[in-house]
């Protein structure tokens, strides 16, 4: 995740390009200053809330934002288990203008799933690209395949699943198994473990702190997972 600095004028001090071409000549120097006090006030605010987001993030406090491609792709996995399981309702955007985004405004709702520590079996992840699929697939000698801080955004998943202290009905503003916390007034769960088998989604996103393949192959196949 990246953040930028902003480089704020002191109230009085010159412009590093003062403006040209008007016809109406060089503005008199106080609109000058006028205007450059008030670019100075508005960078405040802009300045902290730029700070409060990146330190909320540090705590895990939000989830890590960017702009998704559109593109749906399909993750399988023989099993999964995992400890500090949330879910939640969120919101992923595509880039300004994608050629993807159809009659979706450029927004997708998705069902964001985050799972602390986790350990998948026989990992299969593949991408329609339209006549070929992207066919990447880990995890399936005696090395399986793990993640930390690992979170999905899905509009299909299904599998066997059995959950170890769990609570359904939470204010996703409130978790406190994952490590990610979501809007608030939203309805999430959470659990202590989790095991999924059969694992199958339709993900739009997916993000992890450490993401171990082992026996990693890629290609393209005619078929997905």
């Amino acid at each position: 995740m990246a953040s930028s600095s902003d480089a704020t004028a002191s109230p009085g001090s010159t412009p590093a390009h003062p403006e040209s071409g008007s016809s109406l000549g060089t503005p008199p120097a106080r609109c000058g200053r006028v205007r450059l006090r008030r670019a100075a006030v508005m960078a405040v605010p802009a300045t902290a809330i730029a700070a409060g987001l990146a330190i909320m993030t540090a705590q895990g406090a939000l989830g890590v934002q960017f702009a998704i491609s559109g593109m749906p792709f399909t993750v399988t996995a023989a099993d999964l288990d995992g400890t500090g399981f949330e879910q939640f309702g969120d919101l992923d955007t595509m880039a300004e203008d994608s050629p993807n985004a159809g009659d979706t405004g450029g927004q997708v709702l998705v069902v964001t799933s985050v799972v602390k520590n986790a350990t998948l079996t026989k990992l299969c992840q593949s991408v329609d690209l339209g006549g070929t699929n992207l066919y990447i697939t880990a995890g399936g000698g005696k090395d399986k395949v793990t993640a930390s801080d690992l979170t999905t955004d899905s509009t299909v998943m299904s599998g066997d699943a059995a959950f170890h202290g769990i609570e359904i009905g939470n204010d996703a503003s409130t978790l406190d198994k994952g490590g990610v916390k979501g809007a608030e007034g939203v309805f999430s769960q959470q659990a202590d473990t989790v095991h999924i088998g059969n694992l199958r989604q339709t993900d739009y996103a997916t993000t992890a702190g450490v993401f171990t393949l082992p026996g990693l192959k890629l290609g393209f196949k005619d078929t997905g997972c």
